[in-house]
């Protein structure tokens, strides 16, 4: 018994470190090459070369759906800004990225920041954890962007119905990181309940899969985003 609880912890203590330990993506998905990943790493690492980026977005594949579409190019195209997204992204591929190059010589007014749902949905990590590595995102885009104001987006609800393990992980998570909104270099902003129904069901007109956004849910994205982000732009 003391042998099988030992693993156990180990394997709990191994899992714990990942979600806020830089690391590079390492498995293989059906939608998500290893090489596609490292060719994305390395596009943002050029596009970091080339400057002039005053708003940044840093997440998984909510964040880089954004693409090109029009609300993007209606928002944030006049903005200087670049969209740093990968899907299937978690909190230590994040991580990784900021500490390997992508935000190197840069200095944007503002980071919009918003990771962490794969971390369940991939990697079967617990709040805490994901919390953390949450946490050290922000800390790490502080140290190295010090002039840089951070947006940090709560989880966005995912799953149909509330209730579900996901959703309450994500509740567990959002209620952590709110308390690394300072009031002045990092603001948190959480719009699920504008994505959900009155419910709290998802409708497939905004999220399709009920995970990812419809161009409607990132209209309401920035809809909503939009009174705050000016303010840290300086607009």
């Amino acid at each position: 018994m003391k042998v099988a609880l030992s693993l156990a912890l180990l394997l709990a203590l191994s899992q714990a470190e990942t979600a806020y330990d830089p690391a590079p993506r390492k498995k293989e998905y059906p939608w998500m090459s290893l090489a596609r990943w490292t060719q994305m790493h390395e596009s943002f690492l050029k596009r970091a070369k080339e400057g002039k980026i005053d708003l940044l977005f840093l997440g998984d594949s909510i964040t880089e759906g954004w693409g090109n579409n029009a609300v993007w190019q209606k928002h944030y195209g006049p903005l200087h800004a670049a969209n740093f997204g990968i899907g299937g992204d978690t909190t230590e591929n994040v991580l990784w990225r900021i500490q390997n190059g992508e935000i190197e010589g840069l200095s944007p007014k503002v980071v919009v920041l918003m990771i962490g749902t794969n971390n369940f949905g991939l990697q079967g990590h617990q709040p805490d954890d994901v919390a953390k590595g949450v946490t050290t995102i922000v800390q790490t885009l502080r140290k190295k962007l010090p002039t840089s104001k951070i947006l940090l987006l709560a989880i966005f609800p995912r799953d149909e119905k509330p209730g579900t393990e996901n959703r309450n992980r994500i509740k567990k998570v959002n209620d952590q990181i709110v308390a690394l909104d300072d009031k002045k270099n990092v603001r948190f902003l959480d719009i699920g309940a504008k994505l959900a129904n009155p419910d709290g069901t998802l409708s497939k007109e905004i999220m399709p899969d009920f995970l990812h956004l419809s161009e409607k849910g990132y209209q309401i994205w920035a809809d909503a985003m939009d009174p705050l982000l000016k303010q840290l732009l300086g607009n």
